[in-house]
């Protein structure tokens, strides 16, 4: 269980997260959405401490993550995995090298740095790669593959760390909407099929209620919805966004990444 209690992020005068109180279950699919500067990537990052809360807690499984420190901290951001959307990935290194990249938690500094890896640890990488599709690209520098390809092996690198979470923030932004559809049935699937809690930032209302199970509406910082998809209504989306369009865009403009588009 992820837990939010009272959270607030502030930078300086700008209030960022405000008194966020939540409650997540083990293998949910989540997808918080809401306008940019809505306070989404803030909240996910304070997960995985990336950010540091101004006040309030975050618990997993009675665990205060909040206050952990060292070797614990270390440990706590390899079991919940970022993603991110521009990838941050080495482009001039092989795929399989980015890949080991997610188990580092578990070798030893002197063996990473020398890149001696035991069978078993290689055979990971390889097994991920392969779930993703991707083992004939093992030996291929990154910047050589799309850019679906390359979240696809940010995505087999976070499963090398065995995270209980994939903090997956705005994953396919980036991304044409092929590509998108693979990433985000990737996420799926792993969610389905393996457990892992997926939280997920998104822009799109249409992207949210065709893979999240739950949605999570931010606006200006606080929860404004939360709540199964099946009841993100237009009402409550124009509660999120202000006010949205017929095709599912907010007044912002932004288009949401649909089939055919």
């Amino acid at each position: 269980m992820l837990v939010f209690d009272r959270v607030t992020r502030r930078f300086g005068d700008t209030v960022a997260v405000a008194g966020v109180s939540l409650e997540i279950g083990p293998g949910s699919f989540v997808g918080f959405i809401g306008r940019s500067g809505a306070g989404k990537s803030t909240l996910l990052r304070m997960v995985n401490r990336l950010i540091n809360p101004t006040e309030g807690r975050i618990l997993f499984d009675g665990v205060d993550v909040t206050s952990l420190r060292g070797r614990r901290l270390r440990e706590w951001r390899a079991r919940a995995a970022m993603i991110f959307q521009q990838f941050n990935l080495a482009p001039r290194l092989e795929v399989f090298t980015n890949v080991m990249v997610g188990a580092s938690v578990d070798i030893p500094q002197l063996r990473r740095l020398l890149c001696l890896y035991k069978q078993s640890e290689r055979l990971r990488a390889a097994e991920a790669l392969d779930d993703l599709g991707l083992l004939d690209k093992a030996f291929v520098r990154v910047e050589r593959l799309s850019g679906g390809e390359q979240q696809r092996v940010a995505i087999a690198r976070a499963l090398l760390q065995r995270p209980k979470l994939i903090l997956a923030d705005e994953p396919i932004a980036s991304l044409d909407p092929r590509n998108a559809r693979i990433v985000m049935s990737t996420l799926q699937r792993l969610n389905s099929e393996h457990g892992i809690t997926v939280l997920c930032n998104l822009h799109s209302l249409e992207v949210a209620r065709r893979y999240a199970a739950r949605a999570i509406g931010l606006r200006a910082g606080r929860v404004v919805f939360d709540g199964a998809i099946s009841t993100l209504t237009d009402e409550a989306a124009a509660a999120i966004y202000g006010s949205v369009d017929s095709d599912g865009s907010d007044s912002s403009g932004y288009q949401p990444i649909v089939d055919g588009q």
